[in-house]
Formats: C-alpha cells, structure tokens, sequence
C-alpha cells in the first residue's frame, strides 16, 4: 500500500483521486495549499504527489524544488486547468514525473500512478531555462492542444528524432521551433528546410553542401544545410518528398553524426537534431515503396500529432485576440476590435487551411474594415477544401463497398448477415485508427467517432484492439 499526497484547493478533484486511490489499495491525504502540503509531506512522506499548479498562496510550480528538497525524487505529478506550454515545459523542468490536463478521466490518473509507482529513482535536477523572448507563443487551451504542450515539453529536453503529422497551416513549424527553443540546443541554430520546395537534381546539394568542382557550375565549395544545423536543429518540412536515392544518404548522416558533401570523399562532422513534418501520412508512403521503412523508424521516434483548427473550435477565440494583437502592433494601431456575431460566424467555418488560413481571414477583414470593427461583411468566404483528392478517395471507396457487397450477394457460401460481416471489415481499422491517433486515449476518440465511450471501450474489446 502507498501513500499518496494530494495537494489542490478543489475539493472535487480531491475527493475523486482519493477514492481512486483507495479503490487501487492505497491511502490519500489532502492539503488544500504548498504550504500544508509540504507540512503534512513532512510528517507523513508519500510514494507520489498529485500537486495543482494554481493555489492559494505559492504555486505549486514554485513549490516543486520544496517537495524534491524535502522528499528526494518521489514523484510529483503535476495538474493544471490553465495549461499552456510555457506551463507545461516548467513543470518537466522542475522535475514533474507526470503533467496532468483538467479536466481528466481518473483511467488517465490511474496509469499515471501505476507508472509513478513503478519509476526507478531519478534525479529531478532540471536543466538550465532557455529565454522565450521574442518568440511567437502557441496558443491554445484545447484538451489537443495541452496534449501538443505536454508532448513538446517531455520531448524538448532530450536529442530524439521528432516526427509532427498534421496538416498544412497547422502550426508544424511553430511546434517545432517551439521543441528547439526550449532544448538543449537553443543556443544553436535552428534551420527550416521546406524538402518540397528543393529542385530534385539539386536538392543533395542543398542538404550536404558539395565540394568545389563537384559538378557544372560548382566554383566554389558550399557548406550544406545539415552542416549549417551543427549544434542545433535542423526542420525538414514536407520530409515525406525527400527523393529515395538521398534517402539512405540521410540516414547514414543520422547514424553516424557525418555528412558527406556532394563529390567529396571525406565526410564532416555534424552534430544535428532532425524534427520533420508532413502533413501526409508517411507510413503509408512506406508501404507504396517511396519512403525507406529503416528512414521511417529513425525519423519517427516521437511523434506529435498537431490537430487541425477545426477539431479545436474553443482555441479560436484565443486565437482571433492573439492575431489582432499582433496586426495592431505591426500596423501601428491601437487596440483592434471585432464585433461578437463576426466572431460567431468564424468559430463556424470549417477551417480547412487551419490557423494559416484564420491569421489570413483576419488580415483580409482589417483591409476591409480600415482598422475600425470587424464585422460580418469584411470577413471572406470560408476557403473551400483543397484536398479534392479526398473526395476522390471516397468515390474510390464507395466503389469497393459495392463491388464487395456484389461480390457477397452472388457468393451462395457468403454469410448471411451480410451487414454484420461487413462492420466486422471496416470497424477494426477504422477503430484501429482513431485510437493511434488520439494515442489511446478513448474519450476524445469516441467523440470524434461519435460514440458512446463505454460502447467504444466494448468494440475495441471485441476486436482486441488496446487502447493506452
């Protein structure tokens, strides 16, 4: 039996984790503040600490290094209802074994202090703060988005290889400027590279940099943009239309920290962090043949899932407030203004360019607008779709469902329940799916399935399908 200490001003919280806690074999206390908190820390030690971010009187951001001093490296999972990332990054840096998202399931609380419970002892000594000035923040307060804050802050302070999945004008390079900004490497340089907009015959050149007479036109030697990232980090935006020949060139310089510059029979040393971005689905370029799988691996270590705008319509608002702000102050203007039915009315557009397509909008209006309030007839149509290839796909689909079924209506030896045998075809990959993409978690899977959660967790055990 452990003895967890819970420190939050919120006494539902508390008492949902104490009864948790208890129904796992273990004993709770409870401190409404750092303060009693750390006194009943001192006469009672606990195995794990659930500590909330905001309290009266210190925070418990504040109080972190008071918990460490006190108890050693028990672990203290952090729990916040106001997440953003600078948030979330302080919390990894001072120690937090774990960072927990208002509100939250008690399964999420649950493998939270199973994996507390059963973490070796390590030391909570965080590493040095890097500035943030000057930087454009992420915004968001979205359940997506505090999973997106949480995964760059455990990521930023290690060297792996991150992968971002998610579609254009997302936010991929704001993520990952944010992950080299709070690294190790923030000192570093940090080089975007968009692969898509490199010339085929040219684009070898432009990663390894080339010797001097290595081909027509090469008068002098040119550092490439993997030797440019030595000591930082490297972005290679659209990575899934990096030629196949330059592939396996790639994953040498990965492996052995060299480069080897185009003609050049002496490789350099370079010491580099690769996050890449796409928003197409490359393990699926895998199985066509045009992405290598051994690549793949090595490139997709962590991998961030940044979801569109229109999956997390409640960060708009904070959104449309951070733009205007940003076009008063590059405008010269005071405060800028739109009218609530304006508002209303973006908070309903599909979005299908995401906040790209959001930041344009608002730019677009305050031409029309002349820098007085937005209202409905400045703002412009929503952009349509530009994935036409998706309505395609479905067509392409629909076709298959009806030379299936056909297949099964002239198939004497078919089953019988004919809709039944088909949801047994198309569930598992479809619940399959969603659950990686929301990394196992089910209530935001159900919801965007639109599903009962208890009836998803019943398929999914029907399948065999795990969730986290």
């Amino acid at each position: 039996m452990a003895h967890l200490l819970i420190v939050d001003d919120e006494q539902s919280i508390c008492w949902g984790l104490r009864k948790l806690a208890e129904e796992l074999g273990h004993r709770a206390t409870i401190a409404a503040s750092a303060e009693a908190g750390l006194e009943q820390a001192r006469r009672d030690p606990p195995e794990v600490v659930f500590l909330d971010v905001r309290l009266p009187g210190r925070s418990g951001l504040d109080a972190m290094a008071d918990f460490h001093r006190q108890l050693g490296p028990v672990p203290i999972i952090v729990m916040t209802a106001y997440g953003e990332l600078a948030t979330a990054v302080a919390a990894v840096r001072n120690g937090a074994f774990d960072y927990l998202t208002k509100p939250f399931d008690l399964g999420v609380a649950q493998r939270a202090i199973e994996r507390a419970l059963l973490a070796p002892e390590t030391s909570a000594t965080p590493p040095r703060p890097r500035s943030a000035e000057g930087t454009e923040p992420m915004v968001g307060a979205s359940p997506p988005m505090q999973e997106v804050f949480k995964r760059i802050a455990l990521v930023a302070a290690s060297d792996a290889c991150v992968h971002l999945q998610g579609e254009s004008g997302s936010g991929k390079e704001l993520a990952a400027r944010a992950i080299h900004r709070y690294s190790r490497r923030a000192e570093g340089p940090f080089v975007p590279v968009n692969v898509a907009s490199l010339s085929p015959s040219l684009a070898e050149s432009e990663l390894f940099g080339h010797v001097r007479g290595a081909f027509t036109g090469a008068d002098q030697a040119r550092r490439g943009l993997l030797e440019q990232a030595h000591g930082g980090t490297i972005f290679l935006d659209e990575v899934a239309d990096i030629p196949l020949s330059i592939q396996v060139k790639l994953l040498r310089a990965l492996e052995h920290g060299e480069v080897l510059p185009v003609g050049g029979d002496r490789p350099v040393r370079a010491d580099f962090r690769i996050i890449s971005a796409t928003h197409q689905n490359l393990a699926q370029r895998v199985a066509e043949g045009a992405f290598r799988h051994d690549l793949y691996y090595r490139l997709v270590t962590f991998e961030i899932v940044i979801p569109p705008l229109r999956e997390r319509r409640e960060d708009i608002r904070p959104l449309v407030e951070h733009f205007l702000i940003q076009l008063a102050a590059r405008a010269g203007k005071g405060r800028l203004a739109i009218a609530e039915e304006a508002l209303a009315e973006i908070q309903r557009y599909p979005w299908y360019g995401n906040v790209r397509e959001l930041r344009n909008a608002l730019e677009h209006a305050l031409v029309l607008a002349r820098g007085g309030l937005i209202t409905l007839e400045h703002l412009p149509p929503p952009a349509p779709p530009l994935a036409a290839a998706a309505a395609i796909r479905q067509d392409a689909l629909a076709g298959l469902i009806r030379q299936w079924t056909q297949t099964q209506l002239d198939n004497p030896d078919a089953p019988r329940e004919l809709y039944e045998a088909f949801l047994s075809l198309v569930e598992p990959p479809l619940f399959e799916t969603a659950m990686r993409h929301f990394r196992g978690q089910c209530a935001p899977a159900a919801r965007r399935l639109g599903l009962h959660r208890t009836t998803l967790r019943k398929k999914l055990d029907r399948f065999g399908i795990k969730g986290e």
